[in-house]
């Protein structure tokens, strides 16, 4: 077994979103609590939550929309810290770092002092920014899930965790088991299963024959056994890749631009993941290194269990090159002579179960490929697509992101589409066009008066005209009264459909007894 460390910022996407010690935080991801701030867990905002749940128990929590770019971007520094002491370090998520004990043990003078040095450095990085969530934690175990159980239970106890060899078992056995989902990233209805069968701590789960819970579960059975025994030295059937599978580019001469270096590894990356497809193999670890042409060498270990596919290993090449190449231009301005892409773990690749009426397809794969490469030339904040967040207004429904983060494996859109109806949406048809701005005009009556909305949403008089043009339908109105207890964000309107003599369809907002135009139906 190998002897890890891992090191949690706990709640870190609540530190990259920045706020007071004292100030209630919520960062939200398909509509749901992902992270939240000490003083919002005190008014008992939980993570997993829905939003709405979060609000009505902290009226004044602050939302914040889960951003894994900007995430990654924050967590550099901590990055470069810890990588003053280490020359190799593994990240799967922000906030969440991982390499050998072996060596950094043996040169600070044991796991302990590690660990110690670990946090401490961390820590006065962090600085003002830990206030809002506690302390960083380090634990120190055989194996990767019981080195990040141990790192969070440093966290909370506000000192390092070191597990003594051959101990992550004792250590594990009677914790709860849905430690396999919030740390070992189970599949949480395997889990609740697991409660349902009876089987309420770790050590319940790792007491089972290995045959047993592979017959019952599957592969995820065997992998859910290995982590309660602290025994995962690797996903399960992970192996190393044949030699040679490593592609690099060296660039002669040296390459100034950020964007140059992207698409250059955009086409390593579509190599690589080709070379193994072919093979029936997908990569779950990759070693990064960029190099310049002063020697100045930054290398990173990215691990995904699922795998990562050309978009996710983009996106993470991006992350450790934005950091890299802000801290570089503090020191120098050297360019780029090698960019390297070595696959240190592989597995095979199982596919992905198709749905019933059909699932991904070759033509998916090819527009895939036209927004990386369409996204390499003009840059991926240029090439964007819809994801849909929810809303009562339609702007609020939808933001634009990254084409290249939704396009197989990144961090993607939220969702494609709402499960259920927004409530307090309008009713369906959607505005075919929103404008960029709000349209100021004026609505009168038959007698000329201006039309008004009382605070009981009744209208004032029949609206007529709208910018001199007659109204022949119009419906309405529906009130909005959203964030009243929040004196910057509450807002009050009603809104209304109003269809012109002319066959025009707009929608209409009236505030504060101004009426604007929002959007136009088709």
């Amino acid at each position: 077994m190998s002897r890890l460390v891992v090191l949690v910022c706990p709640q870190w996407p609540v530190v990259a979103a920045g706020c007071r010690a004292d100030e209630a935080v919520a960062v939200l991801h398909t509509n749901r609590v992902i992270a939240r701030s000490r003083a919002a867990a005190d008014a008992g905002v939980r993570v997993g939550q829905r939003r709405r749940d979060a609000q009505a128990r902290c009226p004044a929590l602050r939302l914040v929309v889960h951003d894994a770019s900007a995430e990654a971007r924050a967590f550099h520094r901590v990055v470069d810290t810890v990588a003053e002491m280490v020359p190799r370090l593994e990240l799967t998520v922000p906030g969440t770092l991982t390499f050998a004990a072996r060596g950094p043990s043996r040169y600070f003078g044991g796991d302990l002092a590690v660990a110690t040095l670990l946090v401490e450095r961390v820590e006065a990085v962090l600085g003002p920014s830990l206030a809002a969530i506690g302390r960083v934690g380090a634990g120190v175990a055989d194996g990767r899930f019981a080195a990040g159980v141990a790192a969070r239970l440093a966290a909370r106890a506000g000192q390092p965790e070191v597990v003594v060899p051959g101990g992550s078992g004792a250590l594990l056995a009677d914790l709860p088991v849905g430690l396999l989902a919030d740390v070992g990233g189970l599949d949480r209805a395997v889990v609740d299963l697991f409660h349902r069968l009876g089987l309420g701590r770790l050590g319940d789960v790792a007491a089972l024959a290995e045959a047993d819970l592979l017959a019952r579960f599957g592969p995820v059975g065997a992998v859910a056994r290995q982590m309660a025994a602290g025994l995962d030295d690797r996903p399960l059937g992970a192996v190393e890749p044949a030699p040679g599978s490593a592609v690099e580019q060296a660039f002669e001469p040296p390459v100034d631009h950020l964007d140059a270096v992207v698409f250059t590894a955009r086409s390593l990356a579509e190599r690589l993941v080709a070379v193994l497809a072919a093979d029936g193999r997908v990569c779950t670890q990759l070693a990064v290194t960029v190099v310049t042409e002063q020697g100045e060498r930054s290398e990173r270990v990215w691990s995904r269990p699922a795998g990562l596919g050309v978009a996710a290993v983009l996106e993470r090449i991006r992350w450790q090159l934005d950091g890299w190449a802000r801290r570089l231009d503090e020191h120098s301005a050297a360019g780029v002579v090698l960019v390297r892409l070595e696959p240190t773990e592989v597995r095979a690749d199982d596919g992905a179960q198709a749905g019933l009426w059909g699932g991904r397809s070759q033509a998916d794969e090819w527009a895939q490929r036209a927004v990386a490469r369409l996204a390499g030339l003009v840059g991926d904040e240029q090439v964007v697509m819809a994801d849909w967040r929810g809303g009562r207004l339609p702007a609020d429904q939808y933001r634009w992101v990254p084409a290249s983060l939704g396009a197989g494996g990144g961090a993607g859109p939220s969702s494609s589409a709402p499960a259920a109806p927004w409530v307090g949406a309008l009713p369906a048809p959607t505005p075919a066009s929103l404008y960029p701005e709000p349209v100021p005009v004026v609505v009168l009556d038959r007698h000329g008066r201006a039309v008004g909305v009382s605070a009981r949403g009744v209208l004032s008089s029949e609206p007529v005209q709208v910018q001199a043009e007659p109204i022949a339908a119009w419906a309405g109105p529906w009130p909005l009264d959203e964030r009243w207890w929040d004196p910057r964000g509450a807002r009050r309107l009603a809104r209304f459909q109003l269809l012109t003599a002319s066959g025009r369809a707009y929608l209409a907002t009236v505030e504060r007894q101004h009426w604007w135009l929002i959007a136009e139906y088709d």
